[in-house]
């Protein structure tokens, strides 16, 4: 990438390489979004039990986040790297072979611990290596693997299927994660100077309810139960509604949309601030569930699509940004294991939750209550992101600093 011209070779190819496996790793995991609810549903469950197999991924996040995100500022970030790679290539294989809802909720548990421990391990890289004064910038850029991934994996995923059935669709997601982790076996570890010292503040507890991580983290869990709303249930939805349009070509044309605006965002919230992107992302999901809630065409579905392409490829990136702004380097990966459980709690939850919702009340009046949420994480983070409520509305609306945000 051009961007990374004026950067140091060593610096320049851990990047470039990373990028490459964080490709890898997206897509194998993407491939399986808009076809493994359908496989589900072909074995005989209902809503409420593709919505608990769905959200049992998020079982494994939930877990194994602290623990990855300590052992990567104990053990160094490649090892988590690896960690969490070798899942995505094995968990794949275990779909061949099941055929029944109990061992399928063991598997996808199973297959959470890949984001648990590569999407923590790959954002506190990103972190230690992008220079200070170009960090949203980097991470803006780095962080289009998820969007070019969630861009090709479902679009082969959905084709595989398609033309062959879901065998090769399983075995395509296992051969991606498995050469993500060639890439992954040349990262150098950047030195990290500062030593940990252990104090009260570095417990758990201690760090969720701190005011640096506690609105952030619940921020996350509201985005978590919207975006696992949509995840779980847009196929199901778009197939109830009768509308003609390939669940695959939502979720393309939502990466896409994401893709595009990383490329400027990260950059921006440099010189205007982290808060006033967040807040423009919260928006953007509030549009994106009225949109899908009142969907009856395909052009509106995938006007939604663009819409929450948007909110997520701005909402993940800045809020990992602003949390990297807000720890030191040898509590980053710690930061972010507790940080991103918000999230982790909000995917666990929305399949079995909204599932049940969706039961008593239909899937378009299910994305009416997950409009509600994404309202409330506005409210949120206008009103509680910083020290008191002036502070908050500066900060959320670009007008002023971040209180918290850290100085090497």
């Amino acid at each position: 990438m051009k961007a990374f011209d004026t950067f140091d070779r060593d610096l320049r190819r851990n990047l470039l390489i990373l990028f490459a496996a964080g490709l890898l790793f997206w897509s194998s995991l993407a491939s399986l979004l808009p076809t493994l609810p359908l496989y589900i549903e072909s074995i005989g469950a209902t809503k409420q039990q593709i919505g608990t197999v769905m959200g049992s991924f998020a079982i494994g996040m939930l877990l194994f986040r602290p623990l990855v995100g300590a052992l990567a500022d104990s053990r160094g970030r490649k090892i988590v790297l690896l960690i969490g790679m070798s899942v995505a290539a094995i968990a794949p294989l275990g779909y061949l072979v099941v055929k029944s809802l109990l061992p399928l909720m063991v598997i996808r548990a199973f297959h959470g611990i890949s984001i648990a421990a590569f999407g923590t391990a790959y954002i506190a890289l990103v972190g230690d290596l992008a220079p200070e004064h170009r960090r949203g910038e980097v991470i803006g850029y780095m962080s289009l693997v998820n969007p070019v991934g969630v861009a090709l994996g479902p679009a082969i995923g959905g084709y595989l299927m398609a033309v062959a059935g879901y065998t090769p669709l399983f075995i395509f997601s296992a051969v991606s994660g498995s050469l993500g982790l060639l890439c992954i076996l040349p990262i150098v570890n950047p030195p990290i100077l500062e030593q940990p010292t252990k104090t009260a503040d570095d417990g758990f507890w201690q760090l969720l309810i701190s005011p640096r991580v506690r609105v952030p983290a619940i921020v996350l869990l509201l985005i978590g139960l919207s975006l696992g709303t949509v995840h779980t249930f847009i196929a199901l939805y778009i197939k109830s509604t009768g509308v003609d349009l390939n669940a695959g070509l939502f979720f393309t044309a939502a990466a896409i949309s994401s893709f595009s605006i990383r490329l400027f965002a990260g950059r921006a919230s440099d010189k205007y601030g982290r808060g006033l992107f967040v807040t423009f992302s919260l928006i953007a999901y509030t549009l994106a569930m009225v949109f899908i809630w009142q969907a009856n065409s395909a052009l509106i579905f995938l006007i939604a699509a663009v819409i929450e392409g948007a909110a997520s490829g701005t909402a993940i990136p800045m809020i990992s940004v602003m949390m990297t702004d807000r720890a030191l380097p040898h509590e980053r990966g710690r930061i972010f294991g507790v940080s991103l459980m918000g999230f982790d709690i909000g995917l666990a939850i929305a399949g079995p939750v909204v599932g049940f919702i969706a039961e008593q009340i239909g899937y378009r009046s299910m994305f009416g209550f997950a409009t509600g949420l994404t309202v409330l994480a506005i409210l949120i983070f206008v009103t509680q992101s910083s020290r008191d409520l002036s502070h908050s509305l500066r900060f959320a609306f670009g007008r002023g600093k971040d209180v918290y945000a850290l100085k090497r």
